[in-house]
């Protein structure tokens, strides 16, 4: 395998970046992550994943896109019943081969996984995301680290959805006459960073023009915006994203652009 693909590919960086921030939450912060849940997790995304290459007809299978997902999965869900845990991950790996538009995946794997098992069941929840203001800082820091490693790939839609959805906090907070410090204490939220980095990011499933991707990214601020502050409903973001993904194909069919590829990519991923 060339070595200088694998040094390239931005999912190898995601996926250290997740794993250490996974440890760091189980061993320092006590996540409260059940352990069988995360194993569970793991193992379905892998063998779902296997599965859906063999079902699809593809040369190879790659787990790495899968490992994200899964990693994804266990750090924002909370269940105390390990099926469910099983069942967001066939529900992930298994929207990125059956749910598909023009080459591309519609959802988000694990954004599809968590708004099935928010809606459809009451044993599952996203976790909040409050890990501190210096774990929250050091993980910003880090996930900016990784958009220069990567070379900022496809970074316009984190960019915009972050942008828009500060100003909008901001503002808020202006017209209430809020002290800004409100604002900020939002946006110091590890979930957040985990959607915005590593969720509302991912190449396979934003437009492919880069002027497209910024409006989606402010698209799904403004919707994460109104269901958080208008309907005062939690997780904004993760909702949003689900109901903004459908018009990921008009985009791509009014903006043309290039369809991303993984360099080691040969199918789906």
């Amino acid at each position: 395998m060339d070595r200088r693909l694998n040094t390239l590919d931005p999912r190898y960086y995601q996926i250290a970046v997740l794993s250490s921030l996974l440890c760091f939450g189980i061993f320092v912060l006590d996540f409260g992550i059940r352990g069988y849940n995360a194993i569970a997790i793991i193992l379905t995304t892998q063998c779902v994943q296997f599965l859906g290459t063999r079902w699809a007809g593809l040369d190879r299978f790659d787990p790495l896109s899968a490992m994200i997902t899964s990693l994804s999965l266990t750090l924002l869900l909370r269940t105390d019943l390990v099926l469910l845990a099983i069942l967001a991950a066939c529900i992930a790996i298994g929207s990125k081969f059956l749910l598909r538009c023009n080459g591309k995946h519609i959802f988000n794997p694990a954004n599809i996984a968590l708004v099935s098992l928010m809606f459809g069941s009451d044993q599952a929840w996203v976790s909040s995301g409050q890990w501190g203001s210096t774990t929250v800082g050091a993980f910003a820091l880090v996930c900016l680290g990784l958009v220069v490693l990567t070379r900022a790939r496809r970074t316009e839609t984190t960019f915009a959805f972050l942008t828009a959805y500060a100003l909008l906090l901001l503002g808020r907070a202006l017209w209430l006459g809020d002290p800004l410090g409100i604002p900020l204490h939002q946006l110091q939220n590890g979930a957040l960073l985990i959607f915005a980095f590593f969720m509302i990011s991912d190449p396979k499933t934003t437009p492919n023009s880069a002027a497209a991707r910024l409006v989606y990214g402010a698209l799904v601020a403004c919707i994460a915006y109104t269901i958080q502050f208008v309907f005062y409903t939690p997780n904004g973001p993760i909702i949003a994203l689900m109901l903004a993904a459908p018009l990921v194909p008009l985009f791509d069919l009014a903006m043309n652009g290039r369809i991303y590829r993984w360099q080691q990519q040969q199918g789906v991923s």
